[in-house]
């Protein structure tokens, strides 16, 4: 990510033009709209490769583990202090 735009701005920017382009995509998506809020972590150069890996993998993931629970552990695991009401809304 570029040094000079901010997180808040670049992803205004994807849920904008990506709810755009959705809603062109048939009548299905015409209510399509992004959650509130977001969140952004950095990935060490060493674990691109894992991280690639779980994207991939992710639907198939998810089966097993749901991301609610999964979110919960990694803020957990990595002491990322939170409050569990601003999470899910």
């Amino acid at each position: 990510m570029s040094k000079n735009i901010s997180l808040s701005k670049f992803l205004e920017e994807i849920k904008k033009n990506s709810s755009r382009w959705i809603k062109t995509k048939g009548v299905h998506y015409k209510n399509f709209a992004w959650q509130g809020g977001y969140s952004g972590y950095s990935v060490s150069q060493s674990k691109v490769e894992v991280v690639k890996n779980y994207i991939e993998r992710q639907k198939e993931h998810h089966k097993k583990l749901l991301f609610r629970e999964e979110y919960l552990k990694f803020l957990c695991e990595y002491r990322i202090d939170f409050d569990e009401k601003y999470l899910w809304k």
